[in-house]
């Protein structure tokens, strides 16, 4: 055996064991969750469906849940986070949704992910599942005659598991929180400008996972220090198996085979884009809010300086801002791939 053998094997033992540790911590979490409406009977063998850990999100709701049904997602499984707006009230009353709630820290639950783990775990296995945050609508070339329940279809006869995305960060023309509230509304009527690059990608070692930054977030909040610039890749619709695992938000996988499902921008494999609705008017006070909990990030102090930005509700818009017009301006763009890569 050389050298490099030894060190691929020691490598794979390694993630091996990581793996098992974090679905091990995952296990253990359930304990913390309650179940407020658990409806999981009437999943079926072959429904997609949707798992996500939300807190005070009322005012995303109606739309999160309108736009992926229309996609095709058969159930939702979603934890609350002690939301106090309603969010937790209204999910309740949902018949397509399971609902559980926690009082538990969101931070050192990995981010959210020991409990939506937990239920992949007891519920996912088999189902194609979407995993995302309230603020993340994914979308691709062709949705509206090709929906969750074909494109699943289809990725499985191309032998694809995965189904990668890029975070497409959306803001308004104007001022952050300048603009009329939108609850309940559709969010592109506010969020009308993205911008088309650019953007760069790397793999990182050990887990193969790739690492895209670049976009919005980073030219007006982290020009100074970009390395320091959110991850926009996501794995966000995968065919569960109970032994699989997000490391990072749903940044990267174990097996680590998995992250390789995904190229990033340019990409021709089918890949899609998830549109990021962070920026609504509510971003400076729930800015302040999060600021205050200190719950969104490892090392909080780190990124004071882009809550204080927030705070004072710069214009993201610039002359190289390009204006939200759908799938097929991102397909021209080699954002996302196109309809004829599922044929």
């Amino acid at each position: 055996m050389t050298a490099s053998q030894k060190v691929s094997n020691w490598t794979a033992y390694k993630l091996r064991w990581k793996r098992r540790r974090l679905l091990w911590r995952s296990f253990r979490s359930r304990w913390r969750m309650r179940a407020v409406a658990d409806r999981t009977q009437s999943i079926n063998p072959f429904d997609i469906l949707l798992f996500a850990t939300m807190r005070n999100e009322s005012e995303r709701l109606d739309y999160f849940l309108k736009h992926y049904r229309a996609l095709g997602v058969s159930h939702f499984l979603i934890v609350d986070n002690d939301s106090d707006d309603g969010t937790r009230e209204i999910l309740a009353q949902q018949s397509d949704v399971s609902l559980w709630s926690t009082q538990a820290s969101y931070k050192e639950a990995r981010f959210g992910l020991d409990w939506v783990t937990w239920l992949q775990i007891k519920f996912g296995h088999g189902h194609w599942c979407v995993t995302v945050d309230a603020d993340e609508l994914l979308d691709y070339a062709g949705s509206d005659d090709i929906r969750l329940p074909e494109l699943s279809k289809r990725l499985d006869a191309m032998g694809l598991t995965a189904f990668g995305a890029l975070m497409l960060d959306l803001y308004p023309d104007g001022e952050l929180g300048a603009q009329p509230s939108v609850e309940n509304e559709d969010p592109f009527g506010t969020l009308t400008h993205f911008d088309k690059g650019p953007y760069r990608a790397r793999r990182q070692e050990p887990l193969g996972n790739l690492w895209v930054q670049g976009g919005a977030r980073e030219r007006v909040f982290f020009a100074a220090t970009p390395e320091r610039s959110p991850t926009l890749n996501k794995l966000p619709f995968v065919k569960w198996n109970r032994r699989y695992c997000y490391v990072n938000s749903t940044h990267s996988l174990l097996p680590p085979t998995l992250n390789r499902s995904y190229d990033g921008p340019g990409e021709t494999r089918p890949c899609g884009a998830l549109l990021h609705t962070k920026f609504l008017p509510s971003i400076v006070s729930k800015s302040e809010t999060e600021r205050a909990r200190a719950q969104h990030f490892t090392d909080p102090d780190k990124f004071a300086e882009y809550y204080d930005q927030i705070a004072i509700q710069p214009n993201m818009y610039s002359e190289a801002s390009e204006r939200y017009e759908g799938t097929e301006k991102l397909v021209k763009l080699e954002l996302i791939s196109s309809k004829q890569a599922l044929n």
